[in-house]
């Protein structure tokens, strides 16, 4: 019975600052606040400003950097197994980002994209392994799925790209689309057609890609669930 009690007040208390013994203080009924959360880091156009011009001073150049880069780390990933590789690529450049903002030193930009690429990609080998392994196991107790993951995946794709507002649909499809150098000058008339800059794309497309993942993610976990029927 006091054991429930107890559990109740916890539970009730759950947030608050409350009286906690401890005979070490002068106090021992001392209040002890609880810690303040650490906000979350969010991308922002200030730090990837930051981060180019770590690039190259120059703007243009700096901005023709990052597309070089990026492509090296999509072809790092993609080289060394990785099913999605523009998603690590792209996590590499905003942990980068994220350490600069934070006031990390950093001397050559380009160097530590590829350093922490490295983390990365042991952290996607061993995802993918575990991923491997579960789906493996999960073949050899249940039938054959009925539909491929990756049809599923692009099902999930479509349907949060179509929710989306047309002109946002537009920027996904004109920024992500040829390779090379000329998906640089498609973004450039891109940028010129919105009236922004090409940073401020960038952050545009970063900010609707993570919204789309996020979507993608959470259609294919509903897909994956078993149906309720009524009863």
């Amino acid at each position: 019975m006091f054991c429930s009690l107890v559990a109740r007040a916890a539970r009730t208390f759950q947030g608050f600052a409350v009286p906690e013994y401890n005979p070490a203080l002068r106090d021992p009924w001392q209040v002890i606040e609880p810690p303040t959360p650490r906000p979350r880091w969010q991308l922002s156009q200030p730090a990837f400003e930051r981060f180019l011009a770590l690039l190259d001073p120059d703007a243009r150049v700096a901005a023709e950097r990052y597309e070089h880069v990026r492509a090296k780390l999509t072809r790092f990933f993609e080289w060394r197994g990785c099913m999605f590789p523009d998603e690590p690529a792209d996590e590499t450049i905003n942990r980068v980002i994220r350490r600069v903002d934070e006031g990390e030193e950093v001397r050559d930009a380009g160097t530590y994209c590829y350093g922490v690429a490295r983390l990365v990609l042991l952290e996607v080998l061993k995802r993918q392994a575990k991923e491997r392994s579960a789906s493996e196991e999960f073949h050899r107790s249940v039938p054959a799925a009925e539909d491929d993951d990756m049809e599923q995946r692009l099902r999930c794709l479509r349907l949060c790209l179509n929710g989306l507002p047309a002109g946002q649909q537009d920027l996904v499809r004109e920024y992500y689309r040829d390779d090379g150098a000329a998906r640089i000058d498609g973004r450039k008339r891109l940028a010129e057609s919105l009236g922004i800059g090409m940073n401020a794309l960038r952050i545009r497309a970063f900010r609707l890609s993570d919204r789309l993942q996020a979507c993608v993610s959470d259609c294919v976990e509903r897909a994956g669930r078993p149906e309720m029927k009524p009863r």
